[in-house]
């Protein structure tokens, strides 16, 4: 017996299972993998960055036009709520020079292991492969190792997740039973593909660090990787969405330094040495920066000056959306009420990414993963309770 399903067990579903759970709701989470909250782990192998530690209104701000309807629920469980989590399950924290916050551990597995563990002890009942297939009339419909079967529930809590990283169970294949009622996905905190001519082959792999990045009014001091298919990293995720957004993208390769700093540099006699180490012994240009100049800027300007501080860059677009850390777009907030519950559906509830928002890299997906779960867990309690409706318990 159960009085609510969640579907998917990623951070907002383990969430709402949890918050349901400790209301008295008797919570079973179906997940479509052999195992829960594969993203979640892939995002801690380099480092499981849970939140960023900034006041409230700083860390909203980050959300740019999808603050609105999020912020009732991060202001219920932002920054400084994840950091609590986190303790409550045992794990140590650190918050770094930018102020984003990590366990000490570094790692998904533990924080997750101690979670399940929690789940398990109130009650909440997991399987594994169980994959959501939309509704017969009020029933749920769920293919599982042993076939079709169609639940009842009191209450369902949707966190289907994005659609980048299929292999691990966000392929977006959740729209087709909600027709209507989503927005576009598009890619997002993602690289962009560059077809590199072969003079750049030697730096494949090297970081390009000490740069500013521009796109629109968007500018990042992250720094990021060429790789043979474009660029990628912290540095171009930050103006992602802007240059998806249609902004071209250029590349201050002396951000500290003035324009009219550079042209003097330059401008001092170089005698016999070529223009690379002319530029590496007056501007201190690394050989990828370098590198970055022949490739965008070529011919070269009697006055480069200009070029160095204001690169611009060539791409063909955004990598493709499988790659991407996150996506943009899903079910419609006008699709859900305050609550995140579907306006169609009475008794069933959204959450997580699954959500047409878009958060950039830095803790803030994770934060609000947990804060939407949250919201959606108690709003479904509370539906059951106003309702009058008799549970398992």
């Amino acid at each position: 017996m159960m009085d609510a399903l969640v579907i998917g067990a990623g951070p907002a579903g383990l969430m709402a299972a949890e918050t349901m759970a400790r209301a008295g709701l008797r919570v079973t989470v179906a997940e479509a993998k052999p195992s829960p909250a594969r993203k979640f782990l892939m995002a801690g192998k380099s480092g499981l960055n849970l939140t960023k530690a900034d006041p409230i209104e700083t860390f909203l701000a980050a959300f740019g036009a999808d603050t609105g309807p999020l912020e009732p629920m991060l202001r219920a469980f932002g920054p400084a709520e994840t950091q609590g989590w986190a303790e409550g399950l045992n794990q140590e924290l650190f918050t770094g020079s930018t102020g984003r916050v990590f366990p000490k551990k570094m790692k998904a597995s533990p924080l997750l292991r101690s979670w399940l563990a929690r789940l398990d002890g109130l009650g909440v009942t997991l399987h594994r492969r169980w994959r959501w297939d939309g509704w017969d009339g009020p029933e749920v419909r769920i293919e599982t190792p042993n076939g079709l079967v169609q639940l009842n529930p009191v209450v369902t809590v949707l966190a289907c997740g994005g659609a980048s990283w299929a292999r691990l169970g966000s392929n977006g294949a959740w729209a087709a039973h909600l027709p209507g009622q989503t927005s576009p996905f598009q890619p997002a905190n993602m690289g962009f593909q560059i077809a590199w001519s072969d003079h750049m082959r030697p730096y494949m792999g090297r970081a390009i660090k000490g740069i500013a990045l521009y796109a629109g009014d968007t500018v990042s001091r992250g720094e990021f990787v060429l790789t043979k298919h474009g660029i990628e990293g912290g540095g171009v995720y930050e103006v992602s969405r802007a240059i998806r957004d249609g902004a071209a993208l250029s590349i201050d390769l002396m951000p500290d330094v003035t324009v009219d700093s550079v042209r003097e540099r330059l401008t001092r006699p170089r005698g016999k040495i070529s223009l690379g180490n002319h530029l590496r012994k007056s501007l201190k240009l690394t050989p990828e920066k370098q590198a970055l100049l022949m490739e965008f800027a070529r011919p070269l300007p009697d006055d480069i000056a200009p070029l160095i501080k204001a690169l611009p860059i060539r791409h063909a677009g955004p990598m493709p959306m499988d790659q991407a850390i996150s996506t943009a777009g899903g079910l419609r907030w006008d699709t859900l009420d305050d609550g995140l519950m579907l306006r169609d559906r009475p008794g069933t509830f959204a959450a997580g990414e699954m959500l047409d928002w878009e958060a950039p890299t830095g803790g803030y997906l994770i934060t609000a993963c947990l804060a939407t779960g949250l919201w959606a867990g108690r709003h479904a309690a509370r539906w059951t309770a106003d309702h009058g409706i008799a549970t398992a318990r």
